[in-house]
């Protein structure tokens, strides 16, 4: 999936389900990082991909907090 399509898919989510979506990520980069100290996993750069996304559904769940403060 692409970063813009990831960016708009999470706008969309409500602060609810960007915490589930939140928590499965954290739980798949787990996965991998325990998966990569076992085996040898052919593509490395999804952990960047993942730690990014992760990123990106922490700054919307924080602007859609701020934004429910102080409405």
């Amino acid at each position: 999936m692409k970063v813009d399509e990831f960016k708009k898919e999470i706008t969309l989510l409500s602060v609810a389900d960007l915490k589930e979506k939140l928590n499965q990520m954290r739980k798949e980069l787990f996965s991998m990082r325990l998966k990569a100290a076992v085996t040898h996993l052919k593509d490395h750069s999804h952990f960047f991909k993942l730690r990014g996304n992760i990123a990106r559904v922490l700054t919307v769940l924080r602007q859609k907090e701020m934004v429910s403060k102080q409405a």
